[in-house]
């Protein structure tokens, strides 16, 4: 009970963190110049400056739906962290637009963020001539935060529903679903808005976010895969053992020239090991064929996975 208590609240601490981060890279960087990688965000920029309707509040009413079908296919937990992310982040975008800080007291002067574009005055982080800067830090912010709420099995509600549900059923990584879902969301506020730049400003910051939410949710791939194809693989598999510490496995594969028959080596390994094998190799065998490869997740002993489950059913 108490260890469930204790995991339960890291994990909705993470979720608040995470919607901190999500919430200020729209308020303050995304916000102010229609820039958004889709979602429920981007499309309630399209409401927040057609119709002067806040962001969060947008949110909440566009989300009613997609919950429905979150509790149907992703179980009820990750419905109810959901419910509480999409809440956090809408609030957290609300109150912390640099209008609101201000009237709070804890911006004393709001001139210096503020500025006019084509006629309208926004309220921006960085002005105008920093619009490259301010698409890359909200990408940044955005995808750290939104890798935090995955991280800690939470969602912000929106299209994070269809995307969990799409890592869910065919393993794609978060980072590419948003690729799926977003598209055409971000097809329509260009339309919308009828600017061109906003659909490749929105393609710039979805790329980033996305690469970023993988980074932040799963972590680097830490794992090497190493493939040797050697005469002396009893000699390198032994080494491998006493200075590595690491199980081969041969693979029993045939020269596509000579015809022979041989024993190849594979083996996992972590980074840092990978100049340890090299040393082994070459001084045992300086003719072997070494192949190295980067592993996206390994399951077993002595490995830990960057796969997260974003789903309560069995």
């Amino acid at each position: 009970m108490e260890r469930n208590l204790r995991r339960n609240l890291i994990q909705y601490s993470g979720i608040i963190c995470g919607s901190i981060l999500f919430a200020i890279a729209y308020s303050w960087f995304l916000i102010p110049y229609k820039i958004a990688p889709g979602g429920i965000g981007g499309l309630s920029q399209i409401f927040f400056h057609l119709l002067n309707i806040p962001v969060g509040l947008s949110m909440i009413i566009m989300n009613i739906p997609l919950f429905i079908l979150n509790f149907i296919f992703m179980g009820k937990r990750f419905g109810f962290r959901s419910i509480y992310g999409m809440i956090t982040v809408s609030i957290f975008i609300d109150l912390l637009s640099l209008n609101n800080l201000h009237k709070i007291g804890l911006i004393a002067d709001l001139s210096k963020y503020t500025f006019e574009i084509n006629g309208k005055i926004i309220l921006a982080m960085l002005g105008p001539d920093d619009i490259y800067l301010s698409a890359i830090a909200g990408s940044v912010l955005l995808g750290l935060g939104l890798g935090i709420i995955f991280r800690f099995r939470g969602s912000t509600g929106g299209t994070d529903i269809p995307v969990a549900f799409i890592k869910e059923k065919t393993g794609l990584s978060i980072g590419t679903g948003y690729w799926i879902v977003e598209t055409a969301i971000i097809l329509t506020i260009g339309l919308v808005f009828a600017d061109f730049k906003l659909i490749i400003w929105g393609y710039v910051n979805l790329f980033i976010t996305s690469k970023i939410t993988d980074l932040a949710s799963e972590g680097l791939p830490y794992v090497k895969g190493v493939y040797i194809i050697s005469e002396h693989t009893n000699e390198i598999k032994e080494k491998i053992f006493d200075k590595i510490r690491r199980g081969v496995t041969f693979i029993k594969a045939e020269g596509g020239y000579t015809g022979k028959e041989f024993n190849m080596i594979f083996c996992a390994m972590n980074r840092r090991q990978v100049s340890l094998i090299r040393e082994i190799v070459k001084d045992i065998d300086p003719n072997a064929f070494v192949l190295l490869t980067d592993v996206s997740d390994v399951l077993g002993y002595g490995f830990r996975s960057r796969n997260i489950s974003l789903s309560d059913k069995k």
